[in-house]
Formats: C-alpha cells, structure tokens, sequence
C-alpha cells in the first residue's frame, strides 16, 4: 500500500516501513521534535471570564507573615 508521509509529504510504502507513517528516521525525528517544542497545538476555546488558577508561590509579604 503506497500512502504520503505526514512530514514531507512525499509518497512511501506502508508494508516493510519501519518508520510508519513516516517515510524516514529524518521525518520521524521532525515530528517528534514538532511536539517537543509544542509546534503541534489544538485550540480551544475557553469560556468567557476563566481565569488560571492562582500561584501558590507567587505570594505576597502579607501573605507571608499570615
């Protein structure tokens, strides 16, 4: 079965590919450095008002002295 690698795009076989999806070690290595540095990212959307949490170690002096 011939299918394009995600990466480079460039057709491959999938039988006897050790490197599946991909069409190489390079291609693999790219996308797996992709997630690493975060380059892959699913929005979202986030409700109006939501805030992050607040952090704990970022206190206050008079939150110290309580």
């Amino acid at each position: 079965m011939r299918v394009t690698c995600p990466v480079c795009r460039q057709p491959t076989t999938w039988e006897e590919n050790r490197h599946r999806p991909f069409c190489s070690e390079r291609c693999r290595m790219i996308d797996l450095g992709n997630w690493a540095t975060d380059a892959y990212r699913i929005p979202t959307e986030e409700a109006p008002g939501v805030q992050d949490p607040p952090d704990p170690e970022a206190q206050t002096s008079d939150d110290a002295r309580a």
